[in-house]
């Protein structure tokens, strides 16, 4: 099974996720900020795939810079982006080339 770092501002969803993907067999990491999130990628643990809201405190657009900087150190790691809102031009444009988007618009994922 994977092991999953879950990035997510707001605890009850970070939880409910972790929750989730332990009872299926993958292992967790997780962070509510994108310093704890980096801090988890310098630690060299094993990491597959990154779990990040596209919005973290706000920002619309912090989860799709954590995974942009998250591929720039793990090329081979894998992302899928979540978020409560619609996906915007300027979101897709900030993600990475290999994303995909559901028809949608939401979720947008890639792994």
């Amino acid at each position: 099974m994977a092991v999953v770092m879950v990035v997510e501002d707001e605890d009850q969803v970070r939880v409910l996720a972790e929750s989730y993907l332990q009872e299926h067999g993958h292992q967790t990491r997780s962070a509510s900020t994108v310093p704890e999130a980096l801090a988890l990628l310098d630690s060299g643990k094993p990491i597959d795939v990154l779990f990040t809201g596209i919005g973290l405190k706000g920002d619309i657009h912090t989860g799709l810079e954590l995974a942009k900087e998250a591929r720039e150190q793990r090329p081979d790691l894998k992302v899928l982006y979540t978020t409560g809102q619609g996906v915007t031009d300027g979101m897709r444009a900030l993600s990475w080339r290999a994303s995909l988007f559901s028809p949608n618009l939401t979720p947008l994922t890639n792994c």
